[in-house]
């Protein structure tokens, strides 16, 4: 469910409508409802309340640091990728001890300032990378805590790009490796192992790959205890998806249910990462039309946000409903092209979609883009990324400011031999 929804003929977020925030603010720009967000994180955590948990938002999936500082106070973590995300998070006042590093590229400077944080937990990807936190720990006479990605080679029936769960992907240690990696660091002084990690993908719509995936892990677990390693901490990353166009996918309560029948005797404390099931269908973009183009065989909306706001559709060829931001009483429909401002073919947010007449100065609301959206967002062409808003009742705040012209040149130099 989301707090979207129509009154008269006006498109409101809560109490406010978007057509008042689009007069202040400008377009494009992403907005957030506080209520869905916080109803949504709050199903999501209490399906799993019979159980020891961590819930760890997926930072790159939304890594505004208000929405970090909403779920923080709400008891979340977060699910780090980057030194970058750990900084929001910090920022955010995420605690340290709800903190999971993920990831298969860390550097030795973002390793070294997340053991300076104390984060609960690296989930590591190779071999070489534990060498070198045993490394970055002992120079800092420090011990990290880790837990290895453990690749169940399942498929997750995912979008390729999204899928990481197989042999194939980059991701993680496969099960047979990963056994003589756990015993590796084991040895080490300066790693204390405490969790095992899985991650198959994104945006699955079916239980079946999570039940296979932990099947394998409490396989590993038992054949880890025989060695004499204990598991404190079984995180079982996120995935789970929501509904962007006719995907059915399982309620979180579905989820958890069968989630909690195969870890609740295994003693360990369950760590999640939902990402895109929170804030997916929390946010829209909001963008405004341009202009209308005809050709012999299409009809274009020229909208002013394009693939540098939200590149999914161009990426993925992902589905995003769009829908006018005001109703206009029996209008006739046609089948249209909405596309950007970018100079690149595959810059569009629909092709051959059916929407109401629309003219230039008209408003649209693209659904369903509250994860991966502004995270994603480049300055390509030299566009400025768009403001982020967030509604809570029948105020609105703006959470991140649109970027100006001298932003994007701020960090840029000129070298003294280019000078007049």
């Amino acid at each position: 469910m989301h707090h979207f929804e129509y009154r008269g003929n006006i498109l409101h977020a809560e109490d406010v409508p978007v057509t008042e925030i689009a007069r202040e603010v400008g377009t494009p720009f992403y907005l957030y409802s506080h209520a869905t967000l916080k109803h949504h994180f709050e199903v999501f955590d209490n399906s799993f309340e019979k159980i020891p948990h961590i819930t760890c938002f997926s930072v790159k999936s939304n890594s505004n640091i208000a929405i970090l500082k909403l779920f923080a106070r709400l008891g979340g973590g977060a699910d780090i990728v980057s030194g970058g995300e750990l900084y929001r998070a910090i920022c955010a006042g995420v605690p340290r001890n709800r903190i999971v590093y993920s990831g298969v590229g860390k550097t030795e400077e973002e390793i070294c300032f997340a053991l300076e944080e104390d984060i609960l937990m690296f989930n590591v990807e190779s071999e070489e990378e534990l060498e070198v936190i045993n490394e970055c720990a002992g120079r800092l006479e420090k011990k990290a805590r880790i837990a290895l990605r453990v690749n169940p080679d399942v498929d997750p029936k995912t979008h390729p790009y999204i899928s990481t769960g197989l042999e194939k992907n980059k991701f993680g240690l496969d099960v047979k490796s990963s056994i003589d990696t756990y015993r590796k660091a084991q040895s080490f002084d300066n790693i204390e192992v405490t969790g095992i990690d899985c991650h198959i993908g994104s945006q699955l719509t079916e239980l079946s790959p999570f039940v296979d995936a932990l099947a394998r892990l409490k396989t590993l677990i038992g054949k880890l205890k025989e060695m004499g390693i204990s598991i404190k901490y079984l995180d079982l990353g996120g995935g789970l998806g929501i509904t962007y166009n006719d995907e059915t996918p399982p309620h979180p309560i579905q989820y958890a249910r069968e989630i909690i029948k195969m870890v609740q005797d295994l003693g360990c404390t369950l760590i999640l990462e939902p990402g895109r099931v929170i804030v997916g269908n929390a946010g829209i973009l909001v963008t405004k039309v341009l202009y209308t183009k005809s050709t012999s065989i299409k009809k274009f909306l020229i909208v002013d946000a394009g693939m540098n706001d939200l590149v999914r559709p161009s990426l993925y060829g992902s589905y995003h409903h769009i829908q006018p931001v005001i109703l206009k009483e029996e209008a006739e429909k046609e089948t249209v092209d909405v596309v950007g401002p970018i100079c690149e073919s595959g810059d569009f947010l629909a092709q051959d979609r059916e929407l109401p007449v629309c003219t230039g100065g008209d408003y649209l609301a693209v659904m369903s883009a509250g994860a991966y959206g502004f995270t994603m967002a480049s300055n390509y062409n030299s566009r400025l990324r768009p403001a982020e808003v967030m509604v809570k009742e029948d105020k609105f705040f703006v959470i991140r400011e649109r970027e100006t012209y001298e932003d994007l040149v701020a960090k840029e130099r000129i070298p003294e031999f280019l000078e007049d």
